[in-house]
């Protein structure tokens, strides 16, 4: 609160400062408010326009830090200047905070170098830019969700690059990059399994694709991979319908992990879920892998153009894999989330091709109450056990487990859909059943997806 900044102006506050934390010659002790031109007596002028601020100082050092890594091209630099500018024009952020006894500026920088700029240098995994957004957006009402911005939390972004199975030879895309959680994790995996330092370079700056449309997160996204190495000159501002599968095949790109934004196909049907998948894989080499995370409505496909784009998926690539995971993955969205993996470029074998849908929802993490999902000790045994069975090097398993089967465009590409149980519900289970098919139903009609539960006339 110590100078009334929106949610998402927080998070680039933090990148602002971050990258400035990098430049040798940043001195926080610099820090230290609003300098004015002096008067003839040397005495400060506070009726003529400041010559030097903290926002100032934040900005040199970010210019200097980028010109002396020579990281980014001219045109990507401007976009993250402009982005910052405000840093410079705040007032309060200048201002000595009487409470805080310095600026809020010099504030936030001594706490980020305290207790945060070093985890950057230790190669983690973990989003911490894209966590700090999250509970910014969480506790200041604003943005987020409105937008179809939804965070993918850590343990989905590592289960996903397992699940295609990213390595250091591959060249990955996040094509709606948000904060780069799924760049960050591939990064991760393709560094630790490289052979030499010379891959390792490789990978970071020329192997990690983004392409995201809205500037703020672009600016956490391209921060977010400067402080952990390179990379960042290959994330471009852009709608991913603006770039067409040619551009991105010619960077041979053959892996794709992505989280599209949510529930922007109400009224424009160009904007579904499914349509962000079928436009990712024609971005794809053939027999490239695409992982994504999507509401178990994306996989209904109930409204007509919905079910042509299944139809167009289908003609040109295969689906290999569909996993429901945890309702609570989440947490807070009210989005039920499955996991679907695809191969491009191989028209799907509608008569054998048998897809594995897997119920994954007790994945063990559970929701702990003012803290939010955490692992109860058993997600790492349960995700050991899922590997086992999608491999085949498990064989006691319940078709309540995994089910495999022949699919057609018009089916709901869910476990739910193709899993047949004869047993008897006891009352406990009915009523369960019922209290998640309520949930469910009033989770589509918050997102506008209504229809799903109106009856659609077969047309001639």
């Amino acid at each position: 609160n110590y100078a009334s900044l929106e949610g998402e102006n927080k998070a680039t506050v933090i990148s602002a400062i971050l990258l400035a934390l990098n430049e040798e010659d940043f001195d926080i002790k610099k820090l230290t408010g609003n300098k004015y031109p002096r008067k003839t007596d040397g005495r400060e002028d506070t009726t003529r326009p400041v010559i030097d601020n903290d926002g100032m100082r934040i900005l040199k050092a970010v210019k200097d830090y980028i010109a002396s890594e020579g990281v980014l091209p001219e045109d990507k630099v401007n976009i993250l200047l402009n982005k910052f500018s405000f840093l410079e024009t705040n007032v309060r952020l200048n201002e000595k905070n009487e409470t805080l006894g310095v600026t809020p500026l010099h504030y936030f920088t001594k706490k980020l170098q305290d207790k945060v700029i070093h985890h950057f240098k230790q190669n983690t995994d973990y989003d911490i830019l894209g966590n700090f957004y999250g509970e910014f957006v969480k506790y200041g009402g604003s943005d987020g969700n409105g937008l179809g911005i939804v965070l993918t939390p850590h343990h989905i972004t590592t289960l996903m690059t397992e699940l295609i199975d990213v390595l250091p030879t591959d060249y990955v895309l996040d094509p709606a990059c948000g904060s780069g959680a799924f760049l960050i994790s591939a990064m991760n995996r393709m560094t630790k399994l490289a052979k030499d330092e010379d891959e390792i370079k490789h990978i970071k700056q020329h192997q990690l694709l983004g392409i995201e449309l809205q500037e703020k997160m672009f600016t956490v996204a391209t921060t977010n991979m400067i402080l952990r190495g390179d990379g960042k000159s290959n994330l471009q501002l852009n709608d991913m319908f603006s770039v067409t599968g040619e551009e991105i095949q010619k960077q041979r790109v053959n892996k794709i992990l992505f989280n599209p934004p949510y529930s922007q196909g109400k009224t424009d049907k160009t904007l579904t879920e499914i349509n962000f998948i079928r436009h990712a894989l024609d971005m794809l080499v053939t027999g490239g892998k695409l992982a994504v995370i999507v509401p178990q409505s994306t996989m209904v496909g109930k409204s007509k153009e919905e079910k042509e784009y299944k139809k167009r998926i289908l003609e040109k690539h295969t689906l290999d894999m569909v996993i429901t995971v945890n309702k609570n993955t989440f947490h807070g969205v009210g989005t039920n989330p499955v996991i679907a993996i695809f191969e491009a470029g191989k028209p799907h074998d509608i008569e054998r091709k048998k897809v594995k849908f897997i119920n994954f929802e007790d994945d063990g993490f559970v929701v702990r109450k003012h803290i939010g999902l955490i692992d109860d000790d058993s997600a790492k045994e349960k995700r050991r056990f899922l590997f086992d069975v999608i491999n085949g090097n498990e064989e006691d398993y319940t078709t309540e487990f995994m089910v495999k089967s022949t699919i057609q465009a018009e089916d709901e590409w869910l476990h739910s859909f193709y899993y047949f149980n004869d047993e008897i519900p006891s009352d406990e289970e009915f009523e369960k059943t019922i209290a998640d098919y309520l949930s469910f139903q009033f989770d589509m009609y918050t997102h506008g997806r209504g229809y799903l539960f109106e009856e659609v006339q077969d047309e001639e």
